[in-house]
C-alpha cells in the first residue's frame, strides 16, 4: 500500500463505514472504518478489509494529516506508533463490550 492515501468519502453519506481510498497511482480501495483515535496529539484511522472475517481480519492504522492545498492524506505511521494506536482501539473495544 502508498505511503500518501487521499480519501474520497462520498458526500451523501450512503454507507458511513465505508471508505475509498486512492493511491498515487489511482488505485481505488475500499476500506471499513472502524474507529478515528487520537495518540499524542495526532489522529489516526483504523481500517479493515470490509469483506474479511473476523479471524482473518487485518487492521491498518493510517496517520491524518493534511497536504500543501488542506486536503485529507493517510500515512502509514512507524511501527511502534501504529502498535500504540492499535493498542488503544483494542481498549477501545473492550470497553464498548462491557457495556
Amino acid at each position: 500500500m502508498a505511503d500518501e492515501i487521499r480519501n474520497n468519502i462520498p458526500e451523501d453519506g450512503a454507507d458511513d463505514e465505508l471508505v475509498e481510498l486512492i493511491d498515487e497511482n489511482g488505485e481505488h480501495t475500499f476500506f471499513e472504518h472502524l474507529a478515528t483515535l487520537e495518540y499524542e496529539g495526532e489522529n489516526y484511522l483504523a481500517l479493515c478489509d470490509p469483506e474479511a472475517d473476523e479471524e482473518d481480519l487485518e487492521v491498518f492504522i493510517l496517520k491524518i494529516e493534511q497536504d500543501e492545498d488542506g486536503n485529507d492524506v493517510y500515512n502509514v505511521p512507524e511501527d511502534d506508533v501504529a502498535d500504540a494506536v492499535f493498542e488503544q482501539l483494542l481498549k477501545l473495544t473492550d470497553e464498548l463490550d462491557q457495556e
